[in-house]
């Protein structure tokens, strides 16, 4: 059984970040200094509200910082997300975190699981290993 981890243990590190508005929503802004935390390009899980959902961050238009753009229910809407719901908003909307403030993030594996979470807020993670390089790149091929 997996173990669950509250926010605050001592093994999970958080990032604070930025909610920023774009034209059809919101996303994720990292800062340049805490960009290196993210794997650039690569589908990660994100806890958010007890559930997993995925996402694939980017560089943002300068180039130093990481943004996430939205968080999908599968692998492949976060590759290819035209059409389907974006989470994030959903979890904006609902929640007591605001476009222009602050969220945090929480790294749970790093290159495989983050949470995320408004501030003063306590989460709790299911932290289990990340799948091997192989079986990754199996499901991969299996979803396209």
């Amino acid at each position: 059984m997996a173990d669950r981890l509250a926010s605050d243990h001592p093994s999970i590190e958080t990032v604070r970040a930025t909610l920023a508005e774009t034209p059809t929503g919101v996303r994720i802004d990292v800062p340049a200094e805490e960009a290196d935390r993210l794997p650039v390009g690569e589908v990660v899980r994100v806890a958010c509200n007890g559930d997993e959902l995925f996402a694939r961050p980017d560089r943002t238009l300068g180039g130093d910082g990481v943004r996430i753009p939205g968080l999908y229910d599968a692998p492949g809407y976060a590759r290819d997300p035209g059409g389907c719901e974006d989470r994030l908003a959903g979890w904006v909307a609902e929640g007591d975190a605001r476009p222009g403030g602050s969220v945090l993030l929480d790294i749970v594996e790093p290159d495989f699981l983050y949470g995320i979470r408004a501030p003063g807020e306590t989460a709790y993670y299911e932290a289990r290993e990340p799948p091997a390089d192989s079986l990754s790149a199996i499901a991969e091929d299996l979803e396209d």
